[in-house]
């Protein structure tokens, strides 16, 4: 699984960045399924934290979450990302 981190309009504190690793290994069981993950965290008057999700077999995934603090938009965003790569995940298991 290739992760790709960048964040616009600041620079991303190493707190912030071993938080989102923390976040990103609890990911269930998508390490195998997933091709790329894409993370953008945009700083304007909020934090905007949006992520695009490459399956392997070509199905794409975005979300996106503002907060005003980091974490929070963070933690929304692997919220949501969480339920849909299972959801994602349980599709292929019932054409499976």
């Amino acid at each position: 699984m290739n992760i790709d981190v960048r964040a616009v309009h600041f620079t991303l504190w190493d707190g912030s960045r071993e938080y989102l690793d923390k976040k990103i290994a609890r990911i269930p069981n998508a390490e195998n399924m997933i091709v790329d993950l894409l993370i953008t965290l945009t700083k304007d008057k909020d934090f905007t934290a949006e992520a695009t999700v490459n399956f392997r077999w070509g199905v794409s995934v975005h979300v996106k979450e503002n907060d005003f603090e980091l974490n929070a938009a963070i933690d929304k965003m692997m919220d949501k990302l969480e339920s849909k790569i299972i959801k994602e995940k349980e599709k292929i298991k019932e054409k499976h």
